[in-house]
């Protein structure tokens, strides 16, 4: 059975408000209707289409036009993020070189015009290899109304607003569509090889250091074609830690992605290429001072690493797999570094998800994996994280994982349970490919394949086997501690893309209509072929399970 998400119907909003938070400062500033139009323009054309930027400035020059001379930094790679509630609180962020006076938002409905100023509040990094600091702006938009429609625009003073929309998630029990993908980088230019050309000099030789590909670029643009309620990213997400320039990576990478992120949430997991060496106790400060995520009751060392939110019938948990996974890959060896807080706050999490009666999915977002057929120079599955997370998982019924960190993709048979051996070997509760019970297991999907210049896909081993990491020796010649490395058979692998490099998986919920009667998952995995975000399906399939709200639960 073949089935293409759509993206589900959209209906006008109705009225925006804010409110204020610790974070942020919430003003009912009435601006003349004049100066409100903007993006915020009635959408002649029907719901969800708004006028462009260029037609809003044009439309608007009171709120829009940038003073002359102002010298200010423009407003940088705007991006979004749900609140733990993704019915009622998204939040706006964006970046700047150099500190801004006034940072805030003005939201709106398509009908009513832009009415609310929220205050952003603003955080910054010193990076501890270039010296330089980044400023970073949230704006958290509060009481927002269940699947409605806003636009909204982000400035500080002498720049010019950047406009965006965004729908809230629904109130309870509806259809959304979601999306996912690992292990991004960004479109810049490649490494000189061979002999250089005459006249070209070190200082023009463009490097690239960060594992980019065009790709990225296409895989970006791939999404909207989707235009998905939000977006998951496994992880991985700009390769910073390898780039000589870590600030301008980042940029980069915002630059790219907010063609998407402006208009819906993306939600990220923690990679190991996130780990940065001195830029925080334990090299995540950048990640963190970028996203304001859901809390997730820690201090401050550990803020937005891992965390939850809830969109209608499902609840997605994100997880920092550094934490418990043996392998050596960031820039320095942080495993352990919760004393056990995220696994503890990861079984409460659980617990609370699987006796809620709203909610019937359970999405995991990750970034190393438990499972893979990889070969070398892949990475395999890391045994750390199947001791930590596997009996987690299948004490509470996790439905689905995501991951990235091998660049390619597959997925599982429904897992539950382990073979008893020393690397865990997860157990298949059923081999159906084209309809699967995720009440019986846990369906894994590697979906890494987001931009990175060094796919795996071909790399699979012919026969599934699975390379696990059981341990971790001296240091090698890259600084890192040696893995140790088990192989193993791999009875849970049910499909594999040899083929393509590049891709996106896309997951459409309907919460069915009968008290605990079925719910269903339709999943596509998506190729990206070519420019303008070109996509081919390549394995469409259908996740099912009982709904929580019957009077027998599971």
């Amino acid at each position: 059975m073949t089935t293409t998400p759509k993206n589900p119907a959209t209906t006008p909003a109705a009225s925006a408000t804010g409110s204020p938070t610790a974070a942020t400062t919430s003003t009912a500033s009435r601006m003349s209707r004049r100066g409100l139009l903007g993006v915020a323009g009635a959408a002649a054309a029907g719901a969800g289409t708004y006028l462009s930027q260029q037609e809003a400035v044009a439309a608007s020059p009171v709120l829009w036009t940038r003073p002359e001379g102002s010298g200010m930094p423009p407003v940088s790679g705007p991006h979004l993020q749900f609140g733990a509630d993704a019915a009622r609180e998204v939040v706006v962020s964006w970046q700047t070189p150099v500190p801004v006076k006034r940072p805030r938002v003005m939201l709106g409905t398509p009908a009513h015009g832009m009415g609310t100023e929220v205050t952003a509040r603003t955080t910054f990094y010193r990076d501890a290899k270039s010296r330089m600091s980044m400023y970073v702006h949230h704006a958290r938009l509060s009481r927002l109304r269940p699947g409605t429609d806003y636009v909204y625009a982000a400035v500080h003073d002498g720049a010019t607003p950047e406009a965006g929309s965004f729908r809230t998630g629904p109130g309870g029990r509806a259809p959304f569509t979601f999306t996912s993908f690992g292990d991004q980088g960004t479109p810049t230019v490649g490494k000189l090889n061979g002999p250089k050309p005459p006249r070209i000099t070190e200082r023009l030789t463009y490097l690239n250091d960060n594992l980019g590909s065009p790709y990225a670029n296409d895989v970006t643009t791939a999404v909207e074609r989707i235009a998905p309620l939000f977006h998951l990213i496994n992880g991985d997400l700009c390769y910073a830690n390898l780039s000589e320039g870590r600030l301008r990576t980042w940029a980069d990478w915002f630059d790219m992605t907010s063609r998407s992120a402006r208009f819906r949430p993306w939600m990220p997991a923690a990679g190991n290429h996130e780990n940065e060496l001195g830029n925080g106790p334990i090299g995540f400060a950048a990640y963190q001072a970028y996203f304001a995520l859901p809390g997730n009751g820690g201090d401050d060392e550990t803020q937005g690493l891992w965390y939850a939110f809830t969109v209608g019938s499902v609840r997605v948990v994100s997880l920092a797999n550094d934490d418990v996974a043996l392998q050596d890959a960031g820039n320095t060896y942080v495993r352990g570094y919760s004393g056990g807080a995220q696994r503890r706050w990861l079984e409460a999490e659980l617990s609370r998800a699987r006796g809620d009666r709203d909610i019937d999915w359970i999405v995991v977002v990750m970034h190393q994996v438990v499972v893979s057929t990889a070969d070398h120079p892949g990475n395999g599955a890391d045994l750390g994280i199947r001791q930590e997370w596997l009996p987690l998982f299948d004490k509470y019924g996790v439905d689905l994982v995501v991951c990235g960190h091998e660049h390619h993709y597959e997925r599982s048979h429904p897992i539950r349970g382990r073979e008893p051996n020393d690397t865990m070997t997860p157990t298949p509760a059923a081999t159906r490919t084209d309809l699967v019970d995720t009440g019986e297991g846990t369906v894994h999907m590697v979906i890494g394949g987001g931009g990175t210049s060094i796919p795996s896909m071909d790399v699979l081993f012919d026969t599934p086997r699975c390379n696990v990491i059981t341990g971790v020796g001296e240091a090698g010649a890259n600084g890192r501690k040696t893995p140790v490395y088990v192989t193993e058979t791999a009875p849970w692998s049910a499909v594999r893309d040899r083929v393509n490099p590049y891709g996106f998986a896309a997951f459409t919920v309907d919460p069915g209509t009968k008290p605990g009667g079925p719910t269903t998952m339709s999943v596509t995995y998506y190729a990206v072929t070519g420019l303008y975000g070109r996509i081919e399906p390549v394995d469409t399939f259908t996740l099912q399970r009982t709904r929580s709200d019957g009077e027998r639960r599971r």
